[in-house]
């Protein structure tokens, strides 16, 4: 009973606090570290310890799900470089520096153990960095930002478990590092993967929005615990299930489900984020109660800790500054013009009906005119051709827009100041100090380091990053007039889409019959006009055609998203609106049925 009734007064405190920073204007995590400060230091409460696997396998992977069903595809595919950089390489190199600092400052600390530590300090989180999606700063910057902190946790606890063996074993093995991270990766891609396609068709089959959605809370779950039991990363596994099912859900789920997915996940992430940032706050007096019981004092490892947190802004800032000058050499060495050309050879092409000469990889090599019918091969068919040609036009067209997103919104000094400082450490960095094995003497030094390096980046760069990103004078009203013109050309596309729809005989009613022409014509009249409270035919045909159109109209959103012409921003918002006619018109139509 103590237990419900602690969690009980959690998830109101959680509530109540959120609710609260909202109308200041404050971080709702930043407040809630302070709440659990304060109650953790008062003298009549007494904080259980926390099991880390509660942390790791309970909390985690559900929070990393729910932030990369939101993950922007489309950006996502086109920052992959950088965002791998600093998921990666730059762990690792933060680490190895931590490693060589933390040997020579910590007494009886050796490399393998600093690195383990600095594994533990290295990866960025993605609950802390939910406080720099709220300030308004540019999507492709917070994209970013949640890619590395979505993918860098595999590389860290990798480097952690490897570290960790060295120490054991007294040596330590590059090429068998290496190998355990690619393995823990391709397990984790490949559970990941197949768990999020096969529970995508399973929800979809079920169609029932509460059982769907009661499935989708076992997701993350489903992908972590099979990849960790085969040596993979769990954490990694469960945010490919949600990358598949964010995308696959406006293909394969009701607008009911995916409602309900988004305000049920918006709640669980809610009262887990905010636990986790409480939590946080409830156990610095145990903490600073260990180091001191083993050590003399707190003065070297608070040195050490903020030292390793200038040590982690520096490195840093240092690979941001690189990413930036490779992103300007490779954009001025793109040339938009060969894209353009290739464009236009796939349009001549096309209006020849696929006659001209396909591309040289369609070709035996060597071969000039006419020389292509070797013995057993047959001319490639115009259907064929055409649709080699449509092929090479969409990836020439995502060329196109992808080119054009780099040019419409380029990182510079600003943007790599911001992805910096937003790099704040939070609870990854917590969970993964404590499974330290309990037979390092060091252990309770590290848990203070890490907590330390936690609050401490995250109360200053969190406080301050408002203030920060104010004083770089992001031109925010240019970015709303692109995202409002953006709008309007997609609303374009969609009115286009269900002109097209009404003009074609290939509508069908809800059962699968077609609709008779007649009706369409008597209806297109008043469809914009509301049906009267009387459901007459009329009114139930307008409705059954307006379902139609929402269907041909989302088919064409499908189709838009896949060229990249659009932001991910704009094209869910448009299918949320799309949903709400939808849910609309069936719900008066379910009410009269």
């Amino acid at each position: 009973m103590d237990v419900l009734l602690v969690g009980l007064i959690g998830v109101v405190a959680v509530a109540v606090v959120t609710a609260l920073a909202q109308r200041l204007g404050v971080a709702g995590p930043l407040l809630l570290v302070a709440l659990g400060l304060g109650v953790g230091l008062l003298p009549f409460v007494d904080v259980p310890e926390i099991d880390p696997e509660l942390i790791l396998v309970g909390i985690l992977p559900p929070l990393l799900y729910a932030a990369a069903v939101r993950l922007p595809a489309i950006e996502f595919r086109r920052d992959l470089t950088p965002i791998s950089g600093l998921a990666v390489v730059l762990v690792v190199v933060t680490s190895l520096v931590l490693g060589w600092f933390f040997s020579l400052v910590l007494p009886g600390v050796g490399f393998a153990l600093g690195v383990a530590l600095g594994a533990i300090l290295s990866p960025t989180d993605a609950v802390a960095t939910s406080i720099a999606k709220k300030l308004g700063i540019s999507p492709r910057v917070t994209t970013m930002l949640e890619g590395e902190s979505l993918l860098n946790d595999a590389t860290a606890l990798v480097l952690l478990r490897t570290a960790l063996l060295a120490v054991v074993a007294g040596s330590f093995s590059f090429g068998k590092a290496l190998g355990a991270f690619a393995w823990a990766v391709l397990i984790a891609v490949v559970v990941g993967a197949i768990v999020g396609i096969l529970t995508l068709r399973l929800r979809a089959w079920i169609g029932d929005s509460a059982a769907s959605t009661a499935i989708g809370f076992t997701v993350p779950f489903l992908a972590y615990l099979p990849a960790e039991h085969l040596n993979g990363s769990g954490l990694v596994a469960a945010v490919i299930a949600g990358i598949v099912t964010g995308q696959g859900a406006q293909r394969w789920f009701t607008p009911e489900q995916r409602l309900s997915d988004e305000v049920n996940w918006r709640t669980v992430e809610l009262v887990l984020e905010g636990g986790i940032f409480l939590i946080m706050g409830l156990e610095l007096d145990q903490i600073v109660s260990d180091v001191r019981e083993r050590h003399e004092g707190l003065v070297l490892p608070t040195f050490v800790a903020l030292a390793a947190l200038a040590i982690l802004l520096a490195v840093r800032a240092a690979y941001v500054a690189l990413i930036l000058w490779a992103g300007r050499r490779r954009a001025g060495r793109f040339d938009r013009s060969r894209l353009e050309n290739l464009d236009a050879r796939l349009d001549a092409m096309s209006a020849q009906g696929g006659s001209a000469t396909l591309p040289a990889s369609n070709t035996d090599p060597g071969t000039g005119p006419g020389k292509g019918k070797g013995k057993g091969r047959r001319e490639p068919s115009p259907e064929r051709a055409e649709r080699r040609i449509e092929s090479m036009r969409e990836r020439v067209s995502r060329g196109l827009a992808d080119f054009d997103y780099y040019h419409s919104s380029p990182l510079g000094w600003r943007h790599g100041t911001v992805i910096v400082w937003a790099g704040m450490r939070g609870v990854v960095t917590l969970a993964a100090s404590q499974t330290i094995p309990r037979s390092i003497d060091e252990r309770p030094i590290f848990i203070f380091i890490a907590f330390v390096v936690a609050l401490v980046s995250l109360m200053l760069q969190g406080f301050t990053l408002p203030w920060v990103v104010r004083h770089l004078k992001f031109d925010t009203e240019a970015d709303a007039a692109g995202d409002r013109d953006e709008q309007k050309r997609l609303d374009e596309e969609l009115r286009g889409a269900a002109h097209a729809a009404l003009s074609a005989p290939t509508l069908v009613r809800r059962d699968g019959s077609a609709f008779d022409p007649e009706v369409i014509r008597r209806v297109t009249a008043r469809l914009a006009t509301p049906p009267d409270d009387d459901m007459s035919a009329l009114a139930r045909d307008m409705l059954e055609l307006r379902l139609a159109v929402i269907v041909a109209q989302r088919t064409r959103l499908g189709e838009l998203g896949s060229h990249g012409h659009y932001s991910t921003r704009t094209l869910r918002h448009s299918g949320a609106e799309l949903d709400a006619e939808q849910l609309s018109v069936e719900l008066r139509l379910r009410d009269e049925e």
